[in-house]
């Protein structure tokens, strides 16, 4: 890839003969200021005195490498599937939970099998032909046989089976869960679990470790959700315009072209200059830099820098520095620009005023006069003012300015807030003319 430099001002041949010598220097390669996408990843490795073992190099397109069980952080989101609530003996059922009742030898037009709802009171009803039995308050063994007692008075030889089927006043555990900052997550009734740090399979461990305190042998899945933790930046330098951020979060299968499709290609502001920063882990070992080879990636379907992205990775997109260096230029010749603009102007309205014959402005009542009281005679805008009045602005204007200007200028002499009405109105008149108020 071809070098860089500092942009360079130049005055004269001087400076000519420093942006030669740069030039010469990057074609002999020499390097004014070391940019790590100049060097292999092998030689950048060995500079910061990194194992070279070939396999810790860093994995890429077609060699790439699951990555290690996922850790748990804030703020990412569990999904939290109950298989198994049920809850701890004694149980007493209570109103509104739902009890399945399957009963043998009913009437044969009337069966009693399915879900039937306890009333509030406690009563559940078994229908028309049977009518309602007290269960609310019992346990599960003592209203199956108060069913069995009800039934017998209007059956031979009922068979009663009655198991819950859902409990009304049982929190809901199942759902999208957020790793809050203190590391947990909030199963409700039941408490919070401490999750951050841990795997998917210790979290699942630790979640029914907390439900079986108040559940009978709970069981549960646990996923991810949203990986909001693990995450990758792309950083594109902005050539003296502002440096551009993205976050993106890592799936595990991204590499340097999905990460620079992302953020839509580069811009006319970036250089084919991009490296990877990866930081060393917990700050044990070497920070690893890895120069990536655009051109060859997109142009030749080269994978040999198309590396892996990795949790923290930071992709630097460089800055073109022939647009930095015009940024620069702009920024320090900009001021003077904007002087000389006015200077340019001001000469022209002088010009504009000697076109016309000799005692026109005392004939005319000098039309300058408020101009002159809201300005100042030192300030050259009033002569701006008087430019437009005598070269763009309407008759009728121009005549009322002539006929009782010098009065009006002389009424708002001593009037602050009329000057300064008056002047906004002014400084929007010669606004046009791009000179700064």
């Amino acid at each position: 890839m071809k070098n860089q430099f500092f942009p360079i001002l130049w005055r004269g041949r001087g400076g000519l003969l420093l942006l030669l010598a740069a030039g010469l220097a990057a074609n002999t390669g020499c390097q004014i200021y070391g940019r790590p996408q100049r060097q292999t990843t092998q030689q950048v490795m060995v500079d910061a005195k990194c194992p070279g073992d070939p396999s810790l190099m860093p994995a890429k397109e077609l060699a790439k490498i699951s990555l290690p069980p996922y850790v748990i952080e804030p703020p990412d989101i569990l999904l939290i599937d109950a298989l198994r609530i049920v809850p701890k003996p004694p149980f007493r059922i209570q109103s509104f939970d739902s009890l399945q009742v399957i009963v043998e030898g009913t009437l044969l037009e009337q069966p009693i099998n399915g879900l039937f709802v306890v009333e509030p009171g406690g009563m559940l009803d078994l229908g028309p032909s049977y009518g309602k039995v007290l269960v609310g308050g019992r346990s599960l063994d003592e209203a199956q046989d108060s069913v069995f007692r009800h039934l017998k008075r209007v059956l031979r030889e009922p068979q009663v089976s009655l198991t819950l089927a859902q409990a009304a006043g049982q929190q809901q555990v199942a759902g999208e869960h957020l790793d809050n900052p203190s590391g947990e997550v909030n199963l409700g009734t039941y408490g919070s679990v401490r999750v951050t740090g841990l795997t998917l399979e210790q979290a699942k461990e630790a979640i029914e470790a907390q439900l079986s305190k108040y559940l009978d042998a709970p069981l549960v899945s646990v996923d991810v959700f949203s990986y909001n933790s693990k995450v990758y930046y792309v950083i594109t330098e902005g050539a003296g315009f502002g440096d551009n951020m993205s976050r993106f979060p890592i799936t595990g299968n991204e590499t340097v072209l999905d990460a620079i499709a992302q953020i839509n290609g580069l811009s006319k502001l970036s250089s084919k200059d991009i490296w990877i920063a990866r930081p060393a882990p917990a700050g044990v070992g070497c920070d690893q830099v890895l120069p990536v080879d655009i051109e060859s990636i997109m142009k030749g379907g080269s994978t040999a820098t198309n590396y892996q992205i990795m949790p923290g990775d930071r992709v630097f997109i460089a800055q073109d520095q022939w647009v930095a260096f015009e940024s620069i230029i702009s920024k320090v010749t900009g001021p003077f620009e904007r002087i000389m603009g006015f200077g340019l102007i001001t000469a022209q309205t002088v010009q504009t005023m000697n076109r016309f014959p000799a005692g026109f402005f005392a004939n005319q009542g000098g039309l300058c006069w408020v101009a002159r009281e809201v300005y100042g005679a030192e300030d050259p805008r009033w002569l701006l003012f008087r430019a437009w009045l005598l070269t763009d602005a309407p008759v009728w204007l121009r005549d009322l300015y002539a006929a009782h200007g010098e009065s009006f200028a002389a009424w708002i002499h001593d009037k602050p807030v009329a000057k300064a009405c008056v002047k906004a109105l002014m400084d929007q008149v010669i606004a046009g003319y791009g000179i700064p108020q």
